[in-house]
């Protein structure tokens, strides 16, 4: 199986390692302080950009006065990360340009025929970034450095980008997500679907109890298996009615298990949504679908007992599907799979479509792609107002979070509703068409930036 390749993060204190770190990592795991040598461990973590995974490694400053034993160590520390380094991020302040500790490392670096991107931090505006190329550097060893600003995250998916490449050209590529994270499925529906039944098709095995009585599963269970090199973790679930989920109503097991299913929802990655196709869509799963979309999971419509279905004609899958989203709406992202757990048809074509989905959760768009994106959007239809009485103008766009994906939106009027609610699901729809977000929910952030001249 396919390993993660080491970014490591190396230069003197204080140039924002950390704060690089975490942007890239997406996570507060590195202490950020304005406090020279602040971080004296290694921090390792998994960094997922477009799909692949990086393994990205936080040090400390290798300026440090190596007179005490913990700053011998956290020298100690950077350079065993040299060492198992794949590639090397150096960390240069663009505000005060090379220093004497910066040239000193730089040529060691250089000696170790690892793989150098020299990244000019702190470039928090136009100025800075224009620095990065300045004749401060002229006299040094490596190349201009990378311009960013890790505080405001301007330039990290470029650099992102710029490492994904030199690790390419170095034989040392990314790994695939789905290689590397287990993937999370959870299986749920109302009583007596065929969960169970369609786990155990897929599965290849009776390991999970059936019978035709509703509530037979009456909490989670869970099952690993292997395909394809990929393991899969599915997650049976007790079949959830509305009434349950709520204080009071049902038997005690049926609320434990309702409580439970909901829990394994908000950690799974992919659920498998699977209805009776032989009867009406209920109350109870247009109840379930919009848990379901105010999740972050991503979804895949199983329409169930497909055997059962008679005298199925070449436009019955057609005519099924326009039902389905009649019904469910809000899902109208997830794909439908028609299948039959009882016979096993296309069960195992469930593998493909989870794998399919789950890549989609790292889809990501470039600061460059989003602006283009937005400026095509705004020429295709120009932002209308919601609530106040002005027109909103977008400041930015840009996408903040993967796994899900999320976008930040800014407009330049004090109220996040200023823009039009048809407006965002625009957005929406014309992402959907422009990228690949299959099954999986995008979320759109508004926020409000008045100080900004800067809009499309």
């Amino acid at each position: 199986m396919q390993t993660a390749p080491k970014a490591v993060l190396i230069g003197r204190t204080n140039v924002g390692k950390s704060s690089l770190f975490n942007k890239m990592i997406e996570e507060q795991k590195s202490l950020v302080s304005e406090v020279a040598g602040t971080t004296r461990d290694r921090f390792e973590a998994d960094c997922i950009w477009r799909g692949k995974i990086i393994r990205m490694v936080d040090t400390g400053g290798l300026d440090v006065d190596q007179s005490h034993e913990i700053e011998k160590n956290v020298v100690e520390q950077a350079n065993i990360a040299i060492e198992q380094a794949d590639i090397i991020l150096f960390l240069v302040d663009v505000n005060v340009g090379p220093m004497a500790d910066d040239l000193e490392i730089a040529r060691r670096l250089l000696k170790s025929g690892k793989p150098v991107i020299a990244v000019g931090n702190k470039a928090d505006n136009a100025m800075l970034r224009r620095r990065a190329s300045g004749d401060d550097w002229k006299s040094w060893p490596l190349n201009r450095p990378f311009a960013i600003s890790a505080k405001q995250g301007v330039g990290v998916g470029d650099l992102l980008d710029e490492i994904t490449n030199t690790l390419i050209k170095a034989g040392k590529p990314p790994a695939d997500v789905a290689e590397i994270l287990p993937m999370r499925i959870c299986v749920l529906g109302e009583p007596n679907v065929g969960k169970s039944t369609l786990l155990n098709a897929v599965l290849g095995e009776k390991r999970f109890i059936t019978a035709n009585v509703p509530h037979t599963t009456r909490e989670p269970n869970d099952a690993l298996v292997e395909h394809n090199d990929q393991t899969y973790k599915f997650i049976d679930t007790a079949g959830v009615r509305k009434q349950a989920a709520r204080r009071n109503s049902g038997t005690t097991l049926e609320k434990i298990g309702a409580e439970k299913t909901l829990d394994m929802v908000a950690k799974a990655d992919v659920a498998l949504f699977v209805l009776d196709i032989t009867k009406e869509i209920s109350t109870q799963e247009r109840h379930l679908a919009g848990v379901l979309q105010d999740s972050k999971v991503s979804v895949i419509i199983i329409a169930n007992k497909w055997d059962l279905i008679p005298n199925k004609t070449t436009t019955s899958v057609n005519d099924y599907e326009k039902i389905i989203r009649g019904f469910l709406p809000q899902l109208k992202y997830a794909p439908i799979l028609f299948t039959s757990a009882l016979t096993g048809k296309r069960a195992q074509d469930i593998f493909d479509l989870i794998a399919t989905v789950f890549q989609t959760r790292f889809t990501q768009l470039s600061d460059d792609e989003a602006k283009q994106f937005m400026s095509k959007a705004i020429v295709r239809h120009k932002p209308t107002r919601g609530k106040g009485v002005k027109s909103p103008k977008i400041v930015s766009f840009r996408q903040s979070h993967i796994n899900p994906p999320v976008f930040a939106l800014s407009v330049n009027l004090s109220r996040t509703d200023s823009l039009a609610t048809a407006y965002v699901r625009f957005l929406e729809n014309i992402l959907r068409e422009q990228y690949d977000f299959t099954g999986t929910p995008i979320r759109i952030k508004i926020e409000v930036d008045r100080k900004s001249h800067t809009t499309y």
